[in-house]
C-alpha cells in the first residue's frame, strides 16, 4: 500500500464506517461458506449459483461504498488542495471504477 502524502491524512474515508463494513464482510465471508457447504452436500446447481449470485451483488455493494468514501474523502481532498496530488487521486479513482466495471 503507498505511503500516505503529506496532504493525505492518516485514515482512509471509510474508517468512520469501519464497524459496519467488517459486519458486511463478515456476512459475505459466511454467505461464501454457505456456497462451500451446499457444494459439499450436493445442492442442486441453481440454487448454488442464487448463492453465488447473492455472494456477488454483496460484494459490489461494498465495492461501491468503499468508491464513494473514497471519492467524498480521499479524492474531495486532494482536488481541493489540488496539483499533482489531485491528477494522481482522480487516475487513482478511475482505473479503480474502470476495474469495477470490468467485473
Amino acid at each position: 500500500m503507498p505511503e500516505p502524502t503529506s496532504t493525505q491524512e492518516q485514515h482512509h474515508g471509510y474508517m468512520t464506517q469501519k464497524d459496519r463494513y467488517l459486519g458486511r464482510l463478515r456476512r459475505i465471508e459466511g454467505q461464501a461458506r454457505g456456497i462451500h457447504r451446499m457444494v459439499e452436500e450436493d445442492t442442486y446447481c441453481i440454487d448454488i449459483l442464487t448463492q453465488i449470485s447473492a455472494t456477488t451483488s454483496a460484494l459490489e455493494n461494498v465495492a461501491m461504498a468503499l468508491l464513494e468514501d473514497h471519492l467524498r474523502h480521499c479524492v474531495a481532498d486532494a482536488v481541493a488542495v489540488g496539483g499533482d496530488e489531485a491528477e494522481a487521486k482522480l487516475k487513482e479513482a478511475t482505473a479503480a471504477i474502470r476495474r469495477l466495471v470490468k467485473s
